[in-house]
Parts: C-alpha cells; sequence; structure tokens
C-alpha cells in the first residue's frame, strides 16, 4: 500500500498538480496540508477514483485525507484546547489503518507567541498520540512537522539555528514522539545528509539544493515493522508554478505479519 504526504501550498494553485500527481504516481491514499480553503474540491479527486474528507480554513492551513477506499473521520481537531479553531489535523480510518494528517504550526518569530502555541501543539499532539500507544492502537501519523530533526537536514545549519523550525525545543518535541516509540519512517530506510522535502522560492534554493526536511511519517511499532520503503520524490517540485514542500511516499505491506 502506498501513502503520500505532500504540503501544495493552496490546493486551488495547485489543484491541477494534485490531480497530475494521481494520475501519474496512482498512491492509494494522498494526505495534503496546507490547503488555504474552506471549499476543498472534493468533486475533483473523486472524478479520479478518491474519495476524501477534509478540514479547512479560509486562506490558511487546512488538511484533507484521499484514498482509493473511503475515508472515516475520527478526530477533525487536536484535542486539549478547545478555543483552538485552526485546521491542522485529521484522523481517520482508511481501508482497516489509523492514518493521522497534520500540518504542525511553523511557529515563527520565535521567541514568541507563535512560538509558543507551537509547543503547546506539539505537547497536545504528544498526549494523543500516547492515548493511541496505551490503548494498542496501530498508526502512521504524517504531514507537515514544521520541525528540522537534526543538522543533516538542513543545508546550512547555522543559519536556521534561531529559527522556530531548527530551535531546540522544536527538535526535543519531535524527539519526544521517537523517545515514546515511533519510528521515522525516512530514516529507516535513508540515513544520507542532504535529503530534502522543502525548498524556499528565492535564493535559487531548490537549483542549489538549499533545503531542509521538514515533511516527515511516523510510524508506531508495529506499523514500522510492515514499512517496505520511503522515500523522498522530488519531481513535482521541479513542475512549473510547484510548491515549496515535494512528495514523501511510504510503502507498507497490508500483511499484519509484516
Amino acid at each position: 500500500m502506498k501513502i503520500t504526504i505532500w504540503n501544495v501550498n493552496s490546493i486551488n494553485a495547485r489543484l491541477e498538480h494534485a490531480k497530475r500527481y494521481l494520475r501519474e504516481s496512482a498512491p492509494d491514499v494522498l494526505m495534503i496540508q496546507e490547503l488555504k480553503t474552506e471549499n476543498f474540491p472534493a468533486q475533483d479527486f473523486e472524478n479520479l477514483g478518491y474519495a476524501s474528507q477534509s478540514v479547512g480554513q479560509k486562506a490558511y492551513n487546512g488538511v484533507a485525507i484521499l484514498a482509493k477506499t473511503p475515508v472515516e473521520t475520527v478526530l477533525d481537531r487536536l484535542p486539549g484546547e478547545p478555543e483552538d479553531t485552526q485546521a491542522r489535523y485529521l484522523e481517520a480510518n482508511v481501508n482497516g489503518l489509523r492514518l493521522i494528517n497534520i500540518y504542525a504550526p511553523n511557529g515563527n518569530p520565535a521567541p514568541g507567541d507563535k512560538y509558543d502555541y507551537k509547543l503547546r501543539w506539539m505537547k497536545r499532539l504528544t498526549l494523543r498520540l500516547r492515548e493511541l500507544l496505551a490503548a494498542d492502537q496501530a498508526f502512521i501519523i504524517g504531514g507537515d512537522f514544521n520541525i528540522i530533526p537534526e543538522e543533516k537536514d538542513c543545508h546550512d545549519p547555522a543559519a536556521w539555528k534561531e529559527d522556530a523550525l531548527f530551535r531546540i525545543e522544536s527538535r526535543h518535541a519531535l524527539r519526544t514522539l521517537e523517545n515514546m516509540g515511533l519510528y521515522d519512517a525516512f530514516r529507516i530506510f535513508d540515513t544520507r545528509a542532504a535529503q530534502y522535502t522543502f525548498w524556499d522560492y528565492q535564493a535559487g534554493a531548490w537549483q542549489r539544493n538549499n533545503g531542509i526536511r521538514i515533511d516527515h511519517f511516523l510510524l508506531s511499532p508495529c506499523m514500522a515493522d510492515r514499512a517496505l520503503g520511503c522515500a523522498i520524490n522530488r519531481t513535482p517540485r521541479d513542475w512549473d508554478k510547484p510548491s515549496d514542500h515535494t512528495c514523501v511516499e511510504l510503502t507498507i505491506s497490508m500483511n499484519n505479519s509484516g
């Protein structure tokens, strides 16, 4: 089974890109981040054979799960802060799997209120994933975490040192999830440096491969046992008027024994 994550940086601006990716790559599931709309174009994807569920917000944020089989929403908000209306979390059952799609807060400028929110959001996420682990619920969580895990995941660590994506508190929040027993799917299969998922539009970052890795899959232990591969697909970043992110593709066995 092939599951893809992709921050499209506006589904309205990148609708044809998303449709092209589905036609050419045919993933079983596509988890999209940063929709930037309340009106998700579900019919366009249904026409291609994909059911969908989405959580949208005007001009900002937003996540959606598309699948060749029905998508059954479990949660469309991250618990723990009822007043938080930002569309950043979607948890669903798809083909017997628990999938979680996230668009974590950026947090800049840091320090400041936005960074405080980022850290609170990550703590809430930690609590939710602990609940799932305690309930022996297997799951895959993927999306734009807006966190650079290590120096080798960044083209210029010194330049990013005080950025919210690379500050020590952010990296600690991600490490906390891994210390709970979750696995960075990409790093199971690829330990090389300079493997990125985001390149800024400015200063020739894409052409120079000046990027960062902030889009991740984390796997609960039994899902890690079923992982067959995880790779960054750079192709969509080279299309005309692309998103500044590209796809990460995870392949898992549908045999519970791995």
